[in-house]
């Protein structure tokens, strides 16, 4: 089943990509179609298509169409992503406003030498009559160009999104183990040591729990708050177990859960993070853990003094955490503020997101 999952899902990423040729061509295809559409509906149209271009100048048509474009990949290029999208609206707006006067200014500055039977293009008969109409005609497909480049950036960006989604959904798939393989075994290990060893025969239950919600339950977008908290309970309870009364350890929930959701496994890197290096029963360690719920918005606070402990690579990349950041932004992008303070000695998480 799984691995009808990621089949399916890499040939959705696969038959989703387009070649750069592709998007340059259509690109080229789009600009020549929406600047010859000027050109087709003028009143001067037959004579074009008669040759009968006569005085009908170019030059300023070139320029315009020139200056169009330059405006469009500028908007998607540089002032969309420097100044919309970080909301920083008053200054994209006089940015703006200062592309439609380049886009006058550029034509008249370039063509004010050139001369055309001793008048300058600019004061040609077919333009002379028709200033007013020039002028709405320019910034009506000024505001098209601007607009339409705004439209494909953020039509570009929920795509980029949906496919960081799907590549995280991807790895986190291929990463699994065959659940029935598992589930039997721990069956096998809890029917062996519950006679035994209650202990140990608890643990493996709260193992078991813990897989299959793994498993099953986050391959929804969201899932009840309370099993979230649930699975850090059963993740929590097994590593306590690890450590004896020298370690101060506090873990807390306050709040009303009923009727909240989360994004699967969000919290629990952070989490992770604290037992993997903040516990050393020869070194004084110090963990605390807070979850608190109020209305719609979770807090969760992490804190550990750092202590020797042995960790593999891996485990000092801090991968975990990195990929904890990256789904907060995809998955809360407006609706949290995360906080990692680190010191010498300490290292603290505040998280806080607003889950509806």
């Amino acid at each position: 089943m799984h691995t009808q999952i990621i089949h399916k899902k890499t040939h959705y990423l696969e038959k989703g990509m387009k070649s750069k040729t592709t998007i340059i061509l259509l690109h080229i295809l789009a600009w020549v179609l929406f600047l010859s559409l000027p050109i087709l509906f003028s009143p001067d149209a037959p004579k074009i298509f008669r040759n009968e271009i006569g005085n009908l100048h170019f030059l300023p048509i070139l320029l315009s169409s020139l200056t169009l474009i330059m405006i469009f990949y500028f908007n998607y290029f540089v002032l969309i992503p420097k100044f919309l999208f970080p909301e920083r609206y008053v200054e994209y707006a006089l940015l703006g406003i200062l592309c439609i006067v380049f886009m006058f200014a550029f034509p008249l500055i370039v063509l004010s030498p050139v001369k055309s039977s001793g008048e300058t293009v600019f004061y040609d008969p077919i333009l002379r009559r028709s200033i007013p109409l020039v002028i709405a005609n320019n910034l009506l497909m000024f505001f098209v160009v601007f607009f339409a480049s705004i439209g494909l950036r953020l039509n570009n960006r929920w795509k980029e999104t949906e496919k960081e989604k799907l590549s995280a959904q991807l790895s986190y798939l291929k990463t699994q183990i065959n659940p029935h393989f598992l589930f039997n075994t721990l069956n096998s290990i809890y029917s062996v040591t519950i006679g035994k060893a209650p202990k140990g025969a608890e643990m493996v239950n709260q193992l078991s729990e813990m897989m299959r919600y793994t498993l099953k339950e986050t391959q929804m977008d969201y899932v009840p708050l309370e099993k979230e908290i649930d699975y850090i309970g059963n993740y929590i309870d097994m590593q306590k177990l690890r450590f004896d009364d020298s370690v101060k350890f506090e873990y807390e929930v306050h709040g009303q859960r009923d009727d909240l959701e989360i994004a699967p496994l969000l919290l629990i890197p952070f989490i992770e993070n604290v037992f993997k290096h903040g516990v050393n029963s020869e070194d004084n360690s110090d963990i605390k853990i807070k979850i608190e719920i109020a209305a719609t918005s979770l807090n969760l606070y992490v804190f550990n003094n750092k202590v020797e402990v042995h960790t593999t690579q891996s485990e000092k990349s801090g991968l975990g955490i990195e990929n904890a950041r990256t789904r907060l932004r995809l998955v809360y992008p407006d609706k949290h503020d995360l906080k990692i303070i680190e010191t010498e000695n300490t290292f603290e998480v505040i998280l806080k997101i607003n889950l509806v």
